[in-house]
C-alpha cells in the first residue's frame, strides 16, 4: 500500500543529519506495516499531480498555523477535501490534525494558556490513558461536521478525531521519540519562545516510555482497514 507523505513543514536543519526529516521519522514510525511512502514538499508547493497518485494520504507537522495565510495551504485544504469526498484514507499529524479540521469546516486557534511540550498523557474515550509527545500551541477548537473526538487532555480538548473510515487525525507526534523530544529543547530552550519550566519538564520526561508504538500500528491499520483502534 503507497501512502504519499505530505510534508507542510521541516525538521530543523541541524536535527536532520542525525534524525532526519519529517518523512524519515514516519517511515521509522510506520515500518513493517506492509506501507510503502513517497514524500512531497507542499510547504514549497509540491503536489502529487492528483488525489489518486497514493492509497492513503498523511499530512506531517509544521512550523505554521492552520489560519495563517501561507501560499500553500489553500491548495492542501482544497486536496484534503477532494481525498476526502473519494474515501481515499487520511491522517493528519499536529498541523495534519489541524488542517483536515480547518478544511472540513472545523476551528483552529492559538491555546490562551500556552505550550505542551513533551511527553503528556491522553485519555482515550474508553478510559485508558496513553502517553505520547507533544509540541504545539494550536489547537482545534470547534469540530467540522463529521468529526468524532476519542482522546483528550488535560491541555487539548480534541487530541484525537476520528472522521468514519475517511480520516483518523492525532495532535500528539507519534514520529517525535525521546530522542527527537530532547534534542528540540537542547536546540530551542533559551530562545524566549518557549518556558524554561516547560522545557525541563520535557527534557526529563524524553526518557520515559510512551505509547507512539501503539499509536504507529493503530495508523497503519486504519490507512489499510478504514477502522479506527488504538491498542492496550
Amino acid at each position: 500500500m503507497k501512502i504519499g507523505l505530505l510534508l507542510t513543514g521541516h525538521a530543523p536543519d541541524p536535527l536532520q543529519p542525525l534524525r532526519g526529516d519529517y518523512d524519515a521519522m514516519f517511515t521509522r514510525l510506520l515500518a513493517g506495516q506492509g506501507l510503502e511512502f513517497d514524500s512531497y514538499d507542499v510547504e514549497n508547493m509540491v503536489f502529487p499531480e492528483s488525489i489518486d497518485a497514493a492509497d492513503g494520504w498523511l499530512i506531517s507537522g509544521s512550523r505554521h498555523g492552520a489560519y495563517e495565510d501561507h501560499p500553500f495551504i489553500p491548495p492542501l485544504e482544497r486536496f484534503i477535501r477532494q481525498a476526502y469526498a473519494a474515501r481515499i484514507p487520511i491522517v493528519g499529524i499536529c498541523f495534519g490534525h489541524q488542517i483536515v479540521a480547518q478544511a472540513l469546516g472545523g476551528k483552529v486557534v492559538k491555546h490562551p494558556e500556552g505550550w505542551a511540550l513533551g511527553r503528556q498523557d491522553y485519555e482515550m474515550s474508553d478510559g485508558r490513558i496513553i502517553r505520547l509527545n507533544a509540541w504545539h500551541q494550536d489547537q482545534v477548537r470547534d469540530l467540522p461536521p463529521d468529526a468524532k473526538p476519542i482522546a483528550r487532555s488535560a491541555f487539548c480538548e480534541y487530541a484525537m478525531l476520528t472522521y468514519g473510515d475517511r480520516a483518523f487525525t492525532v495532535q500528539p507526534h507519534p514520529e517525535f521519540d525521546g530522542n527527537v523530544i530532547a534534542d528540540f529543547v537542547a536546540l530551542r530552550k533559551g530562545t524566549g519562545t518557549y518556558p524554561d519550566d516547560l522545557m525541563d519538564r520535557a527534557a526529563e520526561s524524553a526518557a520515559l516510555p510512551d505509547d507512539s508504538a501503539a499509536l504507529a500500528r493503530a495508523i497503519g491499520d486504519f490507512f489499510k482497514t478504514g477502522v479506527v483502534d488504538v491498542p492496550a
